[in-house]
Order: structure tokens, then C-alpha cells, then sequence
């Protein structure tokens, strides 16, 4: 069993001890403290990269200026039209079996901050065809305290899915781990720097997943890495496209990412005035690095304040296709 310091009291004891072996003690541990600090002071420079308390003032300030001069409701207008993109993913060594496979990616769902937005995605999403599903963290809007809401309008999602569609799944900076036990209870497979294969016939393209690197450093690309075949080709999903050098190094095929939400609130021409520390290269779209393919959503939600502009929300279809 995990230390009793850092438990998770809305977990049982069994579900804390598979949570403990599936990141390993220490990381649990870590990231269980981290979890408990955000909570208890979230303006603790000890809690992570970021300020929660100054965040949360600027996202008023930044409502207030909105409302002021009457954008606030374009603002969300803007946050539920959602886009549909299309996207190949070329991937070296992808098994022939693979070839023109559809992957829909939903990223930052952020469920709690707008009752609208998974309507929205359910709309945008349609009748689209597809075989799995590939979903990039931040399920919750707030950092703090209530998670049931969120995991309740995941549930709304799933029932919305392809039900043949194999379902992936990573946690961003917003989710608790306690989410995860509901999570896979929807068939989700939430993987914690962990990694299995999506099988067709006798191919295998191997899933790769990391726990999140922005606030609670509890990503490990190489422990993702360790269980899948060396020659095999593998896809990675990590909440933050920050894990990219590691990815590459590791000898992944490609990186599905969101978290930046490809600035939220941008200039005209899609300039982002906020980048999340994430390299401009990375912020958005498909991007390429030592011959790994990757993509960063913009997301389908929003963070502090439920308002985009110049940076429309998007869920994407991915094809697959061999480099």
C-alpha cells in the first residue's frame, strides 16, 4: 500500500494500491502530494508551475473586460463552434494493416467550465467514421475540489462514441487521479506512462500514454517506452507537446498532444498572446521533429474563462498513413 500521507480518500484501498503499482510508489506518491498541495494552497510556488491564485484574478479580470464591452457572449459563442479537422499522420513503420486507420482526437474537454461544450463536441463529432479514439487530458476545468462533474459529462461523451471504437486516454494538468478508476469504468483505457498494443489480425500498433508533465511532472516517456517491442512502431499521447524531444529520443512514431488550446484568446491571424510555456511551433496543428510526426489540438473547451476568439475549437481526425 501507498504511504497513508498521501492517500486518496475518495479511493479505496484497493484501487489507491493499483494505482501505486501501475506509476510506481515513488510517482504516486509525488504526484498524490502534488495533487494535495494545489488543493490545500494553490498559490504555493511548491504546488507547480503555476500560480492558481493569479490565474484564477486574471481569468475575472479578463471576464469583467468582456462583459464590459459586450464580447463576452461572442466569446462563447465561439467556444461552442466547434471545427472539424482533418489530419494525416504519417507514422515510420506503421504496419500495413494500419494504413488509412481514423483516429478522432478529442482534447481539454474541460466539461465543468461551460454546460454547452459537450453538446457541442457530440454535434461536431456527428456521424464521423472512425476506429479509435485518442483523448488528451484535461477533462476538468477547475484544479480544485469537485471532479464528479466532469466525470459525469465524460460519461455523456462516451455514450455518444462508436461503440466498436477502442477508446485511449492520458490526464492532463486539471485531472485528479482519482478520476481514473470512473474513467476506465467507461471502457476508457487510461494509460499512466504506460503503453498496450491496439491489435489488427497480426499487426500491432502499440498505444503509448505518459501522466502529465506541466504540473505534476509525474510524465515518464521511458517507462512508457520500456514494455513495447523495440522495432515495433508506437504512438504517443502526452497531455502537454512539451514531452517531444523525450518522445523522440524514446524511438516514438508520432505524438498526439493538446493543452495549449492554441492560445484561446488570440489576435487576428491566430496570433496567440498566451503560449502556456509551449514553443510557438508546438502550439498548434501538425508539426514534425527528427522524423517524428506530431499534432497538438486546439482543444474543444477552455480554461478560465468560457470565450475563444481567432482560435476556433477543434475535434480532429487523424489518418494514418506510413512516412
Amino acid at each position: 500500500m501507498p504511504d497513508t500521507k498521501v492517500t486518496l480518500p475518495e479511493l479505496s484501498p484497493a484501487e489507491q494500491a493499483t494505482l501505486a503499482a501501475r506509476l510506481g510508489t515513488e510517482t504516486f506518491a509525488r504526484r498524490v502530494a502534488t495533487q494535495q498541495m494545489v488543493e490545500a494552497n494553490p498559490g504555493s510556488d511548491a504546488a507547480g508551475p503555476i500560480n492558481i491564485h493569479r490565474v484564477v484574478r486574471r481569468s475575472r479580470l479578463l471576464m469583467r473586460i468582456l462583459r464590459t464591452v459586450g464580447m463576452a457572449n461572442r466569446g462563447r459563442r465561439n467556444l461552442l463552434a466547434i471545427r472539424r479537422e482533418e489530419n494525416v499522420l504519417r507514422l515510420r513503420g506503421l504496419p500495413a494493416a494500419f494504413r488509412g486507420a481514423r483516429l478522432l482526437h478529442v482534447s481539454d474537454l474541460h466539461a465543468d467550465i461551460d454546460a454547452g461544450i459537450v453538446p457541442a463536441v457530440i454535434r461536431a463529432i456527428g456521424d464521423w467514421e472512425y476506429d479509435s479514439v485518442m483523448l488528451t487530458g484535461d477533462y476538468r476545468a477547475h484544479t480544485r475540489h469537485e471532479w464528479n462533474v466532469a466525470l459525469h459529462s465524460c460519461g455523456e461523451l462516451t455514450r455518444a462514441l462508436r461503440s466498436d471504437a477502442l477508446v485511449f486516454a492520458v490526464l492532463g494538468n486539471h485531472d485528479p487521479l482519482e478520476m481514473v478508476p470512473g474513467l476506465e469504468a467507461l471502457g476508457w483505457r487510461v494509460l499512466l506512462n504506460e503503453a498496450v498494443p491496439w491489435r489488427r489480425g497480426d499487426s500491432e500498433l502499440w498505444i503509448a500514454g505518459v501522466d502529465d508533465d506541466h504540473t505534476y511532472h509525474t510524465a515518464d516517456v521511458a517507462q512508457a517506452r520500456a514494455g513495447i517491442p523495440r522495432d515495433a512502431c508506437a504512438l504517443l499521447l502526452s497531455h502537454t507537446p512539451a514531452t517531444f524531444a523525450e518522445a523522440a529520443q524514446a524511438g516514438f512514431a508520432g505524438v498526439l498532444s493538446g493543452h495549449t488550446h492554441g492560445g484561446q484568446i488570440c489576435l487576428p491571424g491566430g496570433i496567440a498572446l498566451y503560449s502556456s510555456g509551449t514553443p510557438r511551433w508546438l502550439l498548434r496543428g501538425p508539426w514534425a521533429h527528427r522524423g517524428m510526426s506530431g499534432y497538438t489540438s486546439r482543444g474543444v473547451g477552455a480554461s478560465g474563462v468560457p470565450a475563444r476568439f481567432f482560435c476556433p475549437p477543434e475535434v480532429t481526425r487523424h489518418t494514418l498513413e506510413p512516412a
